[in-house]
């Protein structure tokens, strides 16, 4: 027995400590890790059949299930690359990224391949599709379709021999912002991120993880990669409500639970059964700042279960935590570097910030990914030689600039302000929105909230906040939210304008609050003058 360098010996290792053990829940079926590994090495052995090539792309566009876990184990083990699309991604999002990184094999469903339709056309280099349920061999385009059980009912065979610094996956950015970007990363990110997490998180054996989150976010696929590095069992849940959340957590008897904060957020306006204090071991956060209103009523609701504040980029995997008994000295505080990892607090000139002085945030080490996948230009803005190395290194050691804007306080612990290209200039004031909308928060009068700057004649730019009710409660009062601002906030981070709406706010498909689409939306709004 060996210790897994490669993605796919994570539950390889792990079947060979415990094959019996749980691996997989899905639905009503709990596979072992003997039988997951099996599996793994059978879809490894069908792209080998189907000629897939080194490296080459495998996507799989498919809700969490037992298919969707060995695709993205199997396709690595032979030397592909798998490219996790979000369930959530509508046909022109899936048929762009088919297109973008030259997608060779396609593992869906039949319905899913339906709604694709003549989006398949322009994916040149699709040459197979595989799909997991009723519909037999046929054609989508030019792709031949593939039963999954035919398909993986071929012989062994020879795969690609498969070092660390490969390439293990592409991971798709939600593109909120405009197209999304392939993170590209290997091996040895994904098998050190791994190990690094279920480190700090004290992962075991005996633990019982729920994948909550999409596994095409990086912190959804770190529950699989967390678990089986452990030999932990993994329960994929494709959930509608907060309410089967917890359903879940209580019938699996989960013992960490890893949630973005909108979910947080709507967990704290569910009854949580007294049974969870018995099982539940930690709650971790991850996606953005967890609003204190929704720390404290957690820790209220979980009195048993450790808090764990992460913070992380596609582009490095994970970067900080904050442990558990630090969380009542600095409940907003992002924490410090995770385990063989380091992060750097920098000017824009490359030289150290001083203590408690804003800077980007730069990430050094094994995590760092391999850059934007066929974007030179995204790549070189992110991915940078690190400044002040030895200068008797030949080799420039590349580091990952985050854009995210955060200081360092005296004992070294980090401190989120906000991102580069979300930050409010107001009166010549930089302004994070995530400060105002933690007053918000606080106020108890909303549910969820998103605070941003819109242009204006004399201010540079307007702070603005659109914000719905909590659950079962009346719409705030704006008078109310207002003279909170007031009294909490300076007055040149005052929201000028508020907005309620009844409906929840929009998310990108990660589940993350989407900042950017509101501003674009009230903008428009604004200038057709539907809004106050």
């Amino acid at each position: 027995m060996h210790d897994a360098t490669l993605l796919h010996e994570l539950p390889w290792v792990a079947a060979e400590r415990t094959p019996h053990a749980i691996a997989l829940r899905d639905g009503d079926a709990a596979v072992s890790y003997e039988a997951l590994a099996d599996e793994i090495r059978r879809f490894a052995a069908a792209l080998s059949s189907l000629d897939v090539q080194r490296g080459e792309r495998v996507a799989i566009y498919l809700d969490k299930r037992r298919e969707t876990v060995i695709a993205s184990f199997g396709a690595p083990a032979h030397g592909a690359t798998f490219v996790p699309v979000n369930p959530l991604f509508k046909p022109d999002q899936v048929a762009y990224i088919l297109r973008d990184c030259g997608v060779r094999v396609l593992v869906t469903s039949t319905e899913r391949l339906d709604s694709l339709a003549g989006g398949l056309a322009g994916c040149e280099a699709l040459k197979h599709v595989m799909v997991v349920d009723r519909c037999g061999a046929g054609l989508a385009g030019r792709a031949a379709v593939h039963l999954w059980a035919d398909a993986l009912s071929a012989g062994r065979q020879a795969s690609h021999r498969v070092i660390d610094t490969d390439m293990a996956a592409i991971l798709y950015t939600s593109g909120s912002t405009g197209k999304p970007k392939g993170v590209v990363l290997s091996h040895r990110n994904m098998v050190a991120g791994a190990k690094s997490v279920a480190s700090y998180l004290g992962n075991h054996g005996e633990d019982v993880l729920l994948a909550a989150l999409p596994l095409s976010f990086d912190a959804g696929f770190s529950q699989l990669t967390t678990a089986f590095h452990a030999g932990a069992a993994v329960v994929l849940l494709n959930y509608l409500l907060p309410k089967d959340v917890i359903n879940a957590v209580v019938e699996h008897r989960v013992t960490g639970l890893t949630a973005v904060p909108p979910l947080w957020m709507q967990l704290t306006q569910v009854r949580w059964p007294e049974t969870v204090a018995a099982h539940l071991r930690y709650f971790a956060n991850t996606g953005g700042r967890m609003p204190l209103q929704t720390l404290t009523a957690l820790r209220r609701l979980l009195p048993g279960a450790k808090p764990y504040l992460m913070y992380g980029l596609t582009e490095a995997f994970r970067a900080t935590y904050l442990p558990p008994e630090e969380v009542d000295r600095r409940p907003d505080s992002i924490g410090k570097a995770i385990p063989n990892s380091e992060i750097l607090v920098l000017r824009p000139d490359g030289s150290d910030c001083d203590v408690d002085e804003p800077g980007e945030l730069v990430q050094r080490g094994a995590l760092v990914a391999q850059g934007y996948w066929n974007d030179p230009e995204k790549t070189a803005e992110r991915f940078r030689p690190l400044p002040g190395r030895d200068p008797g290194l030949m080799l420039a050691e590349i580091a990952v600039f985050s854009g995210d804007t955060v200081r360092r306080d005296a004992e070294g612990y980090l401190y989120f302000i906000g991102r580069h290209d979300e930050m409010i200039k107001s009166s010549g004031y930089r302004i994070s929105p995530t400060e105002v909308e933690e007053v918000l928060h606080a106020s108890g009068l909303v549910g969820e909230c998103a605070a941003f700057g819109v242009p204006h004649p004399s201010l540079g730019e307007a702070v603005v906040a659109v914000v719905t009710a909590r659950e079962h409660h009346v719409a705030p009062a704006l008078a109310s939210l207002q003279a909170t601002c007031r009294q909490k906030l300076p007055a040149y981070m005052v929201p000028t304008a508020i907005e309620v709406t009844t409906a929840p706010l929009p998310r990108n498909a990660n589940g993350k609050i989407d900042r950017k689409s509101i501003a674009s939306d009230y903008r428009r709004a604004a200038g057709q003058g539907k809004t106050t």
